[in-house]
């Protein structure tokens, strides 16, 4: 779909919050409008999934961004569902790994996963989305069309359309980016790597759960080679309900856990949100039909600004019929503490664990004491993924704020005094070397990218501290 003056595509990188000039990276933007038909599914026990109601018919759209040079292209596509919790697309994943993605020369696909965003998409450009359908197969009369909607958000379903249907949307998607015949918008896919958030982060726990050992039974292999299931686990989020109708599988449920999928699951929690959903918290396992990585990012928040500054504008936003979400909460602007370094290091080393069998490191868990988290002398939390802002601090970094919107998980900075700063680091000297220190070491174990080590180096140095 081409993209003009009079008609763009919703979320496009030039029409983000923070417009992205792709050529800039030697990257191409397509938008396309993707049509199948799509069973609805029922998951009433660990195993595949069995149909429900078969053949509906749907149109969806993906965004894809890849390298213009072929020869750049590493082989690699991160898959995304894109987020709809705040009632329209969100680019999440390209937020947090865009520099990763950039840097290795990978693709990167968003697709639209739920019939709100499909709604949205049709308010901002009628005429561009027109097509695009979530229809329910099932007439209103049909007694399994229930009334009583599931949903993580009470009033953002209807019952003339399906959720349900994004699990075949997503594994025709990926099945199309495999594809030999020409048809593919991205040619020589070699790898394809999963990745959700949020509410997108329970669709894949679902789909990996329900889903992916129908493509194993169809495929004889795994049609995605990895995944990256982010800030969605145990009573926070979770695996989704597998149709509108369906209750999600309950905390404590064998549907909650990743076992023995086949490909490596990298699963990771925030701040914000590891507390509650840390029943979701299992050992890591090097087993080849069970490799597993589980993370919770110190000091990193939920509801990033990132996500929203590479994402629609907020004028894009408005005109979607959409509430622009708020940047600042009670306490302050959304916490800067920039999680894309953890998820830029977990996109390499899942990689490199798809692609050579090269592990990825192993991090304890954030520390709780009854049911509490522990803090260090400077109100921090101890453990977890660690990063320079933790380990040399300048701030107190909290999860959770107050105010309007996704506030509650969107996380704070509370800066130290300049006499605290004076105390801990007696000169600029004594502060950068210290960062230097913990960047070094966080790079040799590989929990920071050298490019995010060099990077989080700049910042320091050029930070008025003390």
């Amino acid at each position: 779909m081409p993209q003009t003056g009079a008609s763009h595509a919703f979320g496009g990188a030039a029409h983000q919050r923070v417009p992205e000039r792709l050529e800039r990276y030697g990257y191409t933007e397509g938008e396309y409008l993707v049509s199948g038909r799509a069973n609805v599914y029922d998951w009433p026990e660990p195993g595949p999934a069995r149909v429900r109601t078969g053949d509906a018919p749907y149109t969806t759209r993906m965004l894809v961004r890849q390298p213009e040079n072929p020869r750049r292209f590493s082989g690699n596509v991160v898959v995304e569902m894109l987020n709809p919790s705040n009632m329209f697309d969100l680019n999440i994943g390209w937020a947090a790994m865009r520099r990763q993605i950039v840097r290795n020369g990978d693709a990167w696909v968003g697709i639209t996963a739920k019939p709100v965003a499909v709604e949205a998409l049709k308010n901002f450009d009628p005429q561009r989305y027109g097509a695009l359908s979530m229809a329910n197969p099932l007439p209103l009369h049909d007694e399994r069309n229930c009334t009583d909607l599931q949903s993580l958000f009470p009033g953002d379903s209807s019952r003339a359309t399906e959720n349900g249907l994004v699990w075949d949307m997503y594994r025709q998607v990926g099945a199309l980016l495999r594809s030999d015949r020409g048809t593919s918008p991205v040619r020589g896919v070699q790898e394809l790597y999963g990745f959700g958030y949020s509410q997108t982060g329970g669709y894949l726990q679902t789909y990996i759960g329900a889903v992916h050992p129908l493509d194993v039974r169809a495929l004889g292999r795994p049609l995605f080679d990895g995944y990256i299931v982010a800030a969605s686990g145990g009573r926070f989020v979770g695996a989704m309900p597998v149709n509108q109708c369906a209750a999600a599988p309950p905390p404590g449920d064998p549907r909650q856990r990743f076992r023995d999928v086949g490909v490596p699951i990298m699963h990771v929690m925030t701040q914000s949100d590891y507390l509650t959903g840390r029943d979701a918290r299992r050992p890591d396992s090097d087993t080849p039909g069970d490799r597993f990585r589980y993370y919770e990012m110190a000091g990193a928040g939920h509801a990033t600004p990132e996500e929203l500054l590479y994402s629609a504008s907020g004028a894009d936003i408005e005109a979607a019929g959409r509430k622009v979400p708020p940047m600042a909460c009670d306490e302050g602007p959304r916490s800067r503490l920039p999680g894309h370094i953890f998820f830029d290091a977990m996109l390499s080393n899942l990689d490199r664990w798809v692609r050579h069998g090269v592990a990825p490191p192993r991090a304890e868990p954030i520390e709780v004491a009854d049911g509490e988290p522990v803090l260090d002398r400077f109100g921090n939390v101890r453990g977890g993924l660690r990063s320079p802002y933790l380990d040399v601090p300048t701030s107190t970094w909290n999860g959770s704020s107050t105010g309007a919107s996704f506030c509650a998980i969107a996380g704070h900075e509370v800066p130290f005094t300049h006499e605290r700063l004076r105390e801990l680091y007696p000169s600029h000297g004594s502060y950068v070397r210290a960062v230097a220190r913990s960047v070094r070491q966080l790079v040799a174990d590989r929990f920071l990218t050298p490019a995010d080590g060099r990077a989080v180096l700049r910042e320091a140095a050029s930070a008025d501290i003390p």
